[in-house]
């Protein structure tokens, strides 16, 4: 899907870095996880088909929002496949509060894949978000991160067009 990203929004969406990090200093260190569900699923399709997934395979899927001064800037939902969680990658399973995305950057042979970036809308108030994914390759093994950034967020980013 093709979208015209906001100039204030660009910079966030299109970073390869470490949204952990970005948000650590935009928030002067007010910074927390907050885990919803850590638990084994399946994917849904979408998510399935970037992971090169099998039907119903299952994975273990994190879903938690990232909070800066109390408020939710992220919501993010992680997919990591049975065949990622072998070896050192089994840290994976239940990483509780910490950051994914701190372990994800440490990790020494991690590459990352193409950004996808969407708009969402909301269905009760036609609210805009902005969202992206990317697959984490470690040691080749895939882990697909979805990142949607939230109202609260967008107050503190500079207005333009």
């Amino acid at each position: 899907m093709c979208h015209r990203i906001p100039r204030h929004w660009q910079a966030w969406l299109q970073d390869k870095g470490s949204l952990t990090q970005r948000l650590i200093h935009a928030s002067d260190g007010y910074f927390e996880v907050c885990v919803i569900s850590n638990q084994w699923g399946v994917p849904s399709q979408s998510e399935a088909r970037a992971l090169m997934l099998k039907p119903r395979q299952k994975a273990i899927i994190r879903e938690v929002e990232l909070h800066c001064h109390g408020q939710a800037w992220v919501c993010a939902r992680s997919i990591i496949p049975h065949s990622t969680l072998t070896g050192r990658l089994r840290q994976f399973k239940n990483i509780g509060t910490k950051p994914l995305g701190g372990l994800l950057f440490k990790h020494h042979n991690m590459v990352r894949g193409v950004l996808e970036v969407t708009s969402l809308k909301q269905v009760h108030n036609q609210k805009q978000h902005w969202a992206r994914r990317s697959v984490f390759y470690l040691d080749g093994k895939g882990i697909l991160v979805t990142e949607v950034f939230m109202p609260p967020m967008a107050s503190v980013l500079p207005q333009g067009d």
